[in-house]
């Protein structure tokens, strides 16, 4: 019989946590070519935004490799790089943009209540959330998959695992696709409100495992280096959007344009590189899914 469970983690355990997790500067891309003469047809985001000479960017101040906070206090990552491509195109220099910090459960109302212009944080994109946003992209495919202790002492090879030792616990995020996605293996799930708040369970021995998408669980492993590993067996496909208010067709329709042109004249993997790439294969990127 499957124990079932339904825990979250206190205030104090995440702040230490977070702590751990690092304020490296290390992820910083090149600055982008800011086109200052652009303009954009009257109404649109994309003017608004350009006549402001500003945007608010909603990315994850703790995921290595795609969004974490810097010694200076900006984010960097190749999700920061993402968003300031676009801004670039916007007439928008890195400078002026305003970085705000949104964790998977406050995504979409940060969007929604017009909090943020933009949100890019390894957001997956799917059909529930397309029913309150709208996505560009995706701009990369990841896969779910789990982070384990240095050496794997329990032998996890898969998220089968759980369903064949329903006491076993996992720590993933609240409000993230990652929980849906292991709920169809176990009821054991410790919640937290960032994968970072996750390590010291696991190595506590409250969990065996952290589940998410592979790319985050590799940059928490590279930044715990000889503490964990990734099992290397992605159970999903978790394309990444960006998200923007639901019914901005012109505005998605500029950022995918970014995207494609990005992918096409190297700026795309000039921002991998110079970010994730520091440990992770340069993939080939997603075709854009002009819904």
């Amino acid at each position: 019989m499957r124990i079932t469970k339904s825990m979250t983690l206190g205030a104090a355990a995440i702040a230490a946590a977070l702590v751990l997790s690092g304020c490296s500067d290390s992820g910083a891309g090149t600055e982008p070519e800011v086109d200052e003469s652009v303009e954009f047809e009257a109404g649109t985001t994309m003017a608004e935004l350009n006549e402001a000479g500003s945007i608010t960017i909603g990315t994850k101040f703790d995921q290595p490799l795609f969004g974490l906070q810097g010694l200076d206090g900006e984010p960097v990552g190749f999700d920061v790089e993402i968003g300031k491509i676009i801004a670039a195109e916007l007439g928008i220099a890195p400078e002026d943009i305003d970085w705000v910090e949104t964790v998977s459960a406050n995504r979409e109302p940060f969007i929604q209540d017009g909090q943020v212009d933009m949100v890019v944080a390894t957001y997956t994109i799917n059909d529930t959330r397309k029913e309150v946003i709208d996505f560009a992209g995706p701009y990369y495919e990841a896969g779910q998959d789990l982070l384990v202790l240095e050496g794997n002492p329990e032998g996890i090879e898969g998220a089968e695992y759980f369903e064949e030792n329903p006491d076993a616990a996992v720590c993933t995020v609240t409000g993230s696709t990652s929980l849906a996605n292991i709920q169809e293996y176990t009821s054991n799930v410790l919640q937290a409100e960032t994968y970072s708040a996750c390590l010291e369970p696991l190595r506590r021995g409250e969990v065996v495992a952290v589940t998410t998408d592979n790319v985050i669980l590799a940059g928490l492993a590279d930044q715990n280096e000889g503490e964990f590993e990734v099992v290397g067996n992605p159970f999903t496909a978790e394309p990444y959007g960006i998200g923007i208010e639901k019914g901005d067709d012109a505005f998605r329709t500029f950022i995918n344009d970014v995207l494609e042109e990005a992918y096409e004249d190297g700026r795309w993997a000039e921002a991998w590189e110079a970010t994730a790439g520091s440990v992770l294969e340069t993939p080939e990127p997603p075709a854009v899914d002009r819904y």
